[in-house]
């Protein structure tokens, strides 16, 4: 490994560069103006694969973003990591709020501002960065696969097709993910759970047409009133969800299981003061760490409705609308929860307006080994490169593929993420240190070689 390490320091700023220039491709998925731009990104990472010595790489199309392709097996009886992460972003609005474009990427104090930096462009990246060492090096010790998709940030839609149409193709031991956080620089974590999602947009609609406020207020129920009462009585004094069967299935963790979650470091004034907030709100009886990691959420993500431009205009508006995520817990249901809460908006929809629910997308909350082989060596791969062995945590985001590979391939994964919850991913100024950029493409070698031998070592 120190062939690596010598190239990697020698490599630096040409793998900075490289990865600003992947950072300027505006490749939101979400939006059908960028499709030309995530098809560019998509190009951009085969060429990179290419140019790293991957084999049999390819652009695969498909009904919506296409997914990137590539692999290297170098001896079939040795294990296959197949690497997964994501070239497409989130949308950079507000716009107004970034203190630079988002797509003309600068650094400052040593971290890489523009959408995408962390996640995921930056964290896929460095795999292919190591990747391009081991090769360049001859220290590649396993077969690897590559599949990096751009439709991440829209529930991966055509994911889930392309993996069962493919299951040969990506047969392989473990999957590896970078597309998680750890708790600092200099306390590395390894997130061994994640929660599913279930994400809905709801439409309140009252009179026919937008009235006149001075002639009809007071007479007619305002949709926008009416939506964001039905959202405040989804939570009850102990900001409990009150959708009816929604906590049916939730997995209660024990509490020695909380309390062994309790020793990560936490500071609850540095998370405040992070945040620039007074005070911290969430569901009674738990503690800040698992209220973001082993409880379900519902929270709104955008709500809309009326005159919004500038100066005033008194308007009763026809319709408001709101985008609805709720984070969800094994063992719950995607599916389910997304069918109660339907039944429960439209059931208590006062008699005055209409109402339309409109899933989007859904994943499944996943809990992964700590006694596995992969664990193993992402702990012992990061406990070299850091210094300290890494701290298993719980994380409050949602991959939804991950579940997806369990069912269909077989595979657990492994989610070695290198960035931190201050990294502003979906917010203006999203950000991703260098030094968690180059301490990845240091790590994942360690990985490769770590998980090889513990996997050699057990066949024995």
């Amino acid at each position: 490994m120190e062939a690596v390490k010598e190239l990697l320091d020698k490599s630096k700023q040409q793998f900075l560069d490289e990865l600003l220039e992947l950072l300027r491709i505006p490749s939101v998925s979400a939006d059908p103006k960028h499709k030309p731009d995530v098809a560019r990104a998509a190009e951009y990472v085969k060429k990179k694969l290419i140019d790293a010595g991957a084999d049999k790489v390819e652009v695969f199309p498909t009904k919506g973003h296409p997914i990137v392709y590539g692999e290297k097996i170098i001896d079939e009886k040795l294990p296959t990591i197949v690497v997964y992460g994501h070239y497409d972003v989130q949308p950079a609005d507000p716009i107004n709020l970034w203190t630079s474009p988002p797509f003309e990427p600068v650094i400052k104090d040593e971290k890489i501002y523009a959408r995408g930096s962390c996640d995921d462009k930056g964290q896929v990246y460095m795999h292919i960065k190591a990747f391009d060492l081991m090769m360049k090096t001859k220290t590649l010790p396993c077969n690897v696969k590559f599949m990096v998709e751009g439709e991440e940030e829209v529930g991966s839609a055509n994911l889930g097709d392309f993996v069962k149409a493919n299951k040969d193709k990506l047969k392989g031991s473990v999957i590896l993910i970078s597309d998680t956080s750890m708790i600092a620089n200099d306390i590395p974590s390894i997130d061994v759970g994640l929660r599913g999602l279930s994400y809905v947009e709801v439409e309140v609609t009252g009179p026919n047409r937008d009235l006149h406020s001075g002639v009809y207020g007071g007479a007619v129920a305002n949709p926008l009133n009416i939506l964001c009462k039905m959202i405040a009585d989804m939570k009850d004094e102990n900001n409990h969800i009150t959708i009816p069967n929604f906590y049916d299935d939730v997995q209660e963790l024990s509490q020695a299981e909380r309390d062994e979650m309790a020793k990560a470091p936490f500071s609850l004034e540095a998370y405040k003061k992070d945040l620039d907030i007074k005070e911290i709100l969430g569901e009674t009886g738990y503690s800040t760490l698992e209220r973001t990691s082993i409880r379900p959420t519902l929270d709104v993500n955008g709500i809309w409705g009326g005159y919004i431009g500038e100066g005033s205009k008194t308007v009763l508006p026809s319709k408001a609308s709101a985008k609805i995520s709720m984070r969800l817990v094994p063992n719950q249901s995607s599916e389910k929860i997304t069918a109660l809460f339907k039944n429960y908006f439209e059931k208590f929809a006062p008699p005055y307006v209409k109402v339309k629910v409109t899933a989007h997308h859904g994943g499944e909350p996943v809990v992964t080994p700590t006694d596995s082989i992969a664990f193993k060596a992402s702990s012992m791969a990061m406990e070299k490169t850091f210094g300290k062995k890494p701290i298993p945590t719980r994380s409050g985001g949602s991959i939804p593929i991950v579940a997806l590979f369990e069912k269909e391939l077989g595979m657990k994964s492994v989610l070695m993420g290198f960035g931190l919850d201050s990294d502003n991913i979906h917010s203006p100024d999203e950000h991703y240190g260098i030094f968690n950029y180059m301490k990845g493409i240091e790590t994942i070698p360690y990985f490769f070689k770590y998980f090889t031998e513990l996997s050699s070592s057990t066949k024995v």
